[in-house]
This record gives structure tokens, sequence and C-alpha cells, in this order.
């Protein structure tokens, strides 16, 4: 279903290391259909999962994976990107882009550019995806209930089957469900609320 509310915002989409990357070659093609700009930026980890040239197709747009490159502009890429941007969302968000982003580590191009992004003007939306275990660790919730404090919104995950064999609370959202997240973000209806 085609709406125009994303019809030329500027949209980023990083991609952590996560079985769950190959669910977000569907959120990319999904917000580039409504017009989107999209912008991926990926952890080197991620790229293990999905390659570059898989986002660059779907976007149209070239991929950041590293914090030194310059793809665009001349400016630190960083501070460009997080300026543009109208929303960012990170799936799958891993257990370790939960623990870079609360504690300020910013060792990739995702937790980068996250880290130059002004949250009280533009939503920013965590994915989390990993096994029951890790989910359910005292440090993981420590971390979520930081970044909520620090104005990240999240895309709660679902329960139920996990690539570890095991049923649990773990699994990223579905496309859909952050796409609409992303919609209401944009829109103003919702990005912080979860």
């Amino acid at each position: 279903m085609k709406t125009d509310v994303l019809e030329g915002k500027r949209i980023l989409v990083g991609v952590c290391g996560g079985i769950a990357a190959y669910k977000v070659c569907a959120l990319v093609s999904r917000l580039t259909q409504q017009g989107a700009e999209v912008t991926v930026a990926m952890t080197e980890s991620a790229t293990r999962f999905v390659g570059p040239l898989t986002f660059q197709a779907l976007s149209g747009r070239p991929v950041y994976t590293s914090a030194f490159e310059h793809i665009e502009s001349h400016d630190p890429q960083h501070v460009a990107l997080a300026r543009s941007q109208d929303c960012a969302v990170v799936a799958p968000c891993t257990m370790e882009m939960l623990a870079r982003l609360a504690h300020g580590f910013v060792p990739d191009a995702v937790s980068l550019i996250l880290s130059a992004i002004d949250r009280a003007q533009t939503p920013v939306l965590l994915a989390p995806s990993m096994n029951a275990q890790m989910w359910e660790q005292a440090s993981t919730q420590r971390n979520i209930e930081t970044l909520r404090g620090d104005g990240f919104s999240f895309v709660d995950p679902g329960v139920g089957w996990q690539a570890c064999r095991t049923v649990g609370t773990g699994r990223m959202a579905e496309p859909e469900e952050i796409l609409e997240r992303v919609l209401a973000a944009v829109s103003g209806e919702g990005g912080s609320e979860s």
C-alpha cells in the first residue's frame, strides 16, 4: 500500500550483525517503494550476513560500512548524515549495539552516525534482535532503560522460534511492523512510544 507520508523523507537504516539482517532487505525495499530516500549504514559484522551491494541495489544509494569513508561529502559523514535525516531505524539492533549506544561507544558507522543525531528533532527507532537469554540479561534490560531515557524508541521484539532452535522473546519485529512505526514517527504520530 503506497502512501505519500514517506515521499522525499530521508530515512537512515542501520543494520547490525545478526541473522535477522535478511529481513531488513524487505524493509529497505518497502521504504524505497514508498518514496523515501533510504541510506543504509552497516556494522562490519552485518556485512557477513547480507552484502552491502544488496542494500545498494534496493535503496539506489551508497552504503556506509566504515566510520572512515566519506562517500557523499567532504564533511565528516556522520555529522552530514545525522543532520539530514527525518528518521533513523536500527534493525536488527543487537545486544552489542544496545550496549554501544547506551555507553557512548562509536567504533562503527552505525553507532557513529547515531551519535550525531539530535533525538529531540529526529526519531530513532531500535528494533532489537537476539536470543531469548540475551534479551533477558540484566545488562540488556539496563541498557534498554538507559536508551529509553536518552530518547530512543523501541520496536519491541516478538516471541517465537529463533535461529538458535529455541522459542522465546527476542525475534526482531517483522518488516511491516517496523515500517508502520517509521510511518508513525515521520508523521509525528508515535515514534516515541515503546
